[in-house]
């Protein structure tokens, strides 16, 4: 009997999971983006909603939600980047692993200094 092919592009490697998360965050990037082009519009309408609206995101939830839209929006981009070289290098599907590494060390040292500085402001500090 034959075995399954290991160490295929996708089939539950890094491949695969980096595919889920990277969908996922471009369908969170995608409604974020609805949101802030539908509210930004209401500018034309009535400046006064729209200031009504704007201050309504000066809270902590609204804070620590734009904490996950930066980190949707860091992974979705260096993932894209390594989308782009396992599919355009001849060498990008042997180095699938270390890729998927170095988008996640790249995502910690840029996403954690933003983090902390992002919740002083949100939290008064």
């Amino acid at each position: 009997m034959p075995s399954k092919p290991a160490g295929t592009l996708y089939r539950g490697r890094e491949g695969m999971w980096s595919w889920v998360a990277h969908r996922i965050t471009g369908v969170g990037i995608f409604f974020f983006l609805l949101v802030h082009v539908l509210d930004t519009a209401l500018v034309r309408v009535s400046p006064e909603a729209y200031n009504e609206v704007i201050g309504t995101y000066k809270n902590p939830l609204v804070g620590l939600l734009e904490v996950g839209l930066v980190a949707a929006i860091l992974f979705h981009a260096f993932n894209g980047v390594r989308l782009i070289l396992v599919d355009f290098w001849a060498k990008g599907p042997r180095y699938q692993r270390q890729l998927m590494i170095g988008v996640g060390v790249v995502w910690v040292v840029l996403f954690v200094p933003f983090v902390i500085r992002h919740l002083t402001h949100v939290f008064g500090g």
